[in-house]
């Protein structure tokens, strides 16, 4: 097996993470939406309902500003939400005294939530001195965050004005350009999905540029009243209520006459999920790929839609997606809304005759022509049969998912967002997208850099997220299949001292770890270890003889007079301390198992330090060490090495 020592995340990933975060604070705009309409004048005309609506509208700074750091947070943090909330509210306050006539809008609240989000992930364990001890680990963050930002503000009490105006600049040719500005966005809107970063974009456009009695960007001048927006959401109407719904239905009509039935139940799905939620991952997905022009079609008559809408200046908004329910909520604050009829009639016959045409002209392989419909009905029925039973089938179906991303060692993390699962892997040649794909029922599978991908599921990403990374921690915790019956946990007189696994992972010859101490056995002989959890235990019974200052390595002296060395991760010293929190002291006895250190070990690779683990026994020309073979071990648990005299 390849071993990845060093993990970086690259620019697309980051980008990947913040487009997830940014999905949270806007799933509270619904509400919003719902409560601004439902006390409005023309519709149950009661204030204090429109006015709790239209707070949260004067609020999305500081709601974002929480919601993304809890998206960038490791661990969904609370702790993270409150230093994201205070570092907004010190970043906004002193750039307005620094220099009134600086206004970052939402930006603001997205830089605050970033900033909260990433120093927490820094900072969450750190250990203060005994006199600053209260303000040790989470406590430390929101007081790291609001020093960090109001050195920020004083920054960008210098940069912002120029950076101010260049936004204003954008924003004000793509609101001024017309027809072709919404031509562009829409047609990038699209593109931009595989990778998930249209939601970057999005926030930009809905969220930032422009301003009307202080509500910014297209969303909020919609629902602040101002006729001049719903550019930039308007034209999504009759792509989701008409032109995806259509493409389901000639993919329908070109699908094989044996499989006409099990493509019905799948395109009437994803159909009805594009039409009445304004979800549309699901059904473009199952042509992103297999049929990239017509990906290619559906984006360019997306921006089609979206200049034709602005041209005829209809306009209509939405809190979260142009589904049905928000063409409905919000059609009382809609303008020439009965251009649209002629609008659904064009675009849905566009749609399919567009679909039908290069499907059956080049043979394209759509949902009905190949096997992805047995595959993912299959999956779905598997699902339906478990929802009341004994979930055995789903167990089974999460374990083939996590084997064809090449087993729970090789798996990072994993997240979901809306539609797609977003998982990171240390080694992407160890992934089975075939075998990912029909394990899932997944609509597509995107690999991005070399540790990142997305699996494109639909409305269930997250509750499948939950169930895999269930199966995923239960996979880490159980033992290696080739622990042979005979109890290797205790010593053998014949064999010696019996040395187990201070961390669970992959077991690397010490000759390949990248550091000539070790590789050489200068140190002593043993082995490495490249680990998927923090957890540090004893490998055997003994005096912990002695913890480093920094507690990246520990000397453990066993019952049979041995030093045993464990040392985590290469160069890990540059830490000074930070990511690694000790729970015994110098001198106290433990046994096998018992826990001696925590290690962040996301903390460690994105410091860019390697996390390979060498477990070695320290310079003693009397003992001989024999080794088990290479394979994956758990902490307290699999043997790696006998030290006999």
């Amino acid at each position: 097996m390849k071993t990845t020592l060093v993990n970086h995340f690259s620019l697309l990933a980051a980008l990947q993470r913040l487009g997830k975060s940014l999905m949270l604070p806007i799933a509270v705009l619904p509400i919003a939406g719902i409560l601004l309409r439902l006390g409005a004048p023309d519709v149950f005309d009661i204030a204090f309902i429109s006015e709790a609506g239209g707070a949260i509208f004067k609020n999305l700074a500081l709601i974002f500003s929480v919601g993304v750091a809890v998206g960038i947070s490791k661990d969904s943090a609370g702790a993270a939400a409150l230093a994201g909330g205070i570092g907004y509210l010190v970043l906004t306050s002193s750039l307005k005294t620094i220099d009134e006539s600086i206004d970052m809008g939402v930006l603001s609240g997205i830089i605050s939530g970033i900033s909260a989000g990433v120093l927490y992930n820094r900072f969450h364990k750190i250990v203060l001195p005994d006199w600053l001890g209260f303000f040790s680990g989470k406590r430390f963050v929101p007081i790291i965050t609001g020093a960090s930002l109001l050195i920020l503000a004083l920054l960008l009490g210098v940069i912002w004005p120029p950076i101010q105006a260049a936004i204003k600049a954008t924003g004000f040719w793509l609101l001024e350009s017309g027809s072709t500005g919404a031509f562009v966005y829409g047609t990038l809107n699209r593109l931009l999905i595989p990778t998930g970063l249209h939601q970057v974009l999005n926030s930009l456009v809905w969220f930032v540029f422009g301003e009307f009695n202080g509500a910014q960007g297209d969303l909020g001048r919609f629902f602040a009243g101002d006729p001049s927006a719903g550019t930039f959401m308007t034209g999504f109407y009759p792509i989701m209520l008409a032109g995806l719904p259509a493409a389901c239905l000639a993919m329908y009509h070109c699908a094989e006459p044996d499989k006409k039935k099990q493509a019905a139940g799948l395109l009437l799905g994803v159909g009805l999920t594009s039409l009445v939620t304004g979800v549309t991952e699901p059904v473009e997905f199952m042509f992103m790929f297999l049929a990239p022009v017509l990906y290619v079609m559906h984006a360019l008559m997306t921006g089609a839609a979206m200049a034709v809408c602005s041209y005829l200046e209809i306009k209509a908004g939405f809190t979260f997606s142009a589904g049905l329910i928000d063409f409905v909520l919000n059609a009382g604050l809609s303008t020439n809304l009965l251009y649209m009829i002629p609008m659904f009639i064009i675009t849905f016959v566009s749609y399919y005759g567009t679909f039908a045409f290069f499907i059956r002209r080049f043979d394209l392989k759509t949902p009905g022509r190949d096997t992805v419909v047995k595959i993912s009905e299959s999956v779905a029925v598997q699902r339906k049969n478990t929802d009341h039973g004994t979930g055995e089938t789903i167990q089974t179906t999460m374990a083939a998912a996590i084997k064809a991303l090449g087993e729970a060692v090789n798996i990072l993390s994993i997240e979901s967002c809306i539609t797609r699962l977003r998982l990171r892997v240390k080694d992407m040649d160890l992934v089975n997208k075939e075998a990912l794909k029909q394990a899932l029922g997944a609509r597509g599978v995107i690999t991005l850099g070399s540790e990142c991908l997305q699996v494109v599921i639909g409305p269930k990403a997250e509750q499948i997220c939950g169930q895999m990374e269930q199966e995923w921690q239960y996979k880490i915790a159980e033992p290696s299949n080739y622990v042979p019956e005979k109890d290797l946990s205790t010593d053998d007189p014949l064999q010696g001292l019996v040395v187990t696994a201070p961390m669970s992972g992959q077991v690397v010859n010490l000759k390949d770890v990248p550091d000539d101490v070790f590789s050489q056995k200068l140190v002593g002989d043993g082995i490495a270890i490249e680990p998927i959890d923090g957890r540090v235990v004893a490998p055997c019974d003994g005096v912990i003889e002695a913890i480093v200052k920094t507690k990246h390595a520990f000397t453990l002296r066993s019952d049979s007079g041995h030093e045993i060395i464990v040392h985590i991760g290469l160069d890990t010293v540059e830490l000074d301390g930070s990511g690694f929190e000790s729970h015994v002291q110098e001198g106290q006895r433990v046994r096998r198992g018992d826990l001696v250190l925590s290690v962040d070990l996301d903390y460690i690779r994105q410091k860019s330090k390697a996390t390979l683990t060498p477990i070695v026994v320290a310079n003693d020309d009397h003992s001989t060490i024999k080794i088990d073979q290479l394979a994956h071990v758990k902490a307290g648990c699999d043997r790696i090495f006998n030290v006999s005299v």
